[in-house]
């Protein structure tokens, strides 16, 4: 199910998708008086019916009951890094879900560097691991320095870790570059 057409409702209106009734209807308000057209320094049409659209949405129970289903769809296609079933095992699964957890991270980072964090239910939904697979590659990453945890049980990708993602991408390039020339050459026909 891709939805090229999606809006994401919840960052429109810059809050989380677990933010209460109040906090919706504070942000509308806030954000309406921004984009309202008659608000001669920032206002702007098309964003004041996009904040008026994803309002109406979120304020109704029931309607933002039926998005939370396609937006969970939604966010579930574009970050999943592991098929359950078929997540490998051991130690070269191990390895797999730190790369995913540190490269969530560093996406979140880039995306959002004000909110760089996610906490362990966002890690589980994103990967496609339960929580009891994830906790000893959370345990290396902590102790090791990659990634940190803070008071609100989020976590947070460290300078250790960006560089530890660094190495990565360049061992993967020099592996494929040493590909390529290990490759068979056709010899022209005579």
């Amino acid at each position: 199910m891709k939805n090229d057409s999606f809006v994401d409702h919840y960052e429109l209106l810059q809050i989380s998708p677990n933010a209460q009734p109040e906090t919706i209807q504070r942000v509308y308000r806030l954000l309406a008086q921004i984009y309202h057209p008659d608000n001669k320094e920032t206002g702007e049409q098309s964003m004041f019916e996009q904040v008026l659209h994803a309002f109406r949405v979120l304020s109704d129970p029931e309607t933002r009951a039926a998005y939370d289903v396609e937006y969970r769809a939604v966010a579930s296609l574009k970050w999943k890094i592991f098929d359950q079933p078929s997540a490998v095992v051991g130690f070269e699964g191990e390895k797999r879900k730190r790369m995913g957890i540190l490269s969530l991270l560093c996406t979140k980072r880039m995306n959002q560097p004000d909110q760089p964090s996610l906490n362990i239910v966002e890690l589980e939904q994103l990967l496609g691991c339960a929580r009891e697979h994830l906790e000893i590659s959370l345990w290396y990453l902590r102790e090791s320095g990659r990634i940190q945890r803070s008071d609100n049980g989020k976590y947070a990708l460290t300078v250790k870790g960006m560089e530890t993602l660094e190495d990565q991408s360049s061992q993967e390039q020099t592996v494929a570059q040493l590909r390529m020339l290990n490759a068979p050459t056709r010899e022209p026909a005579s």
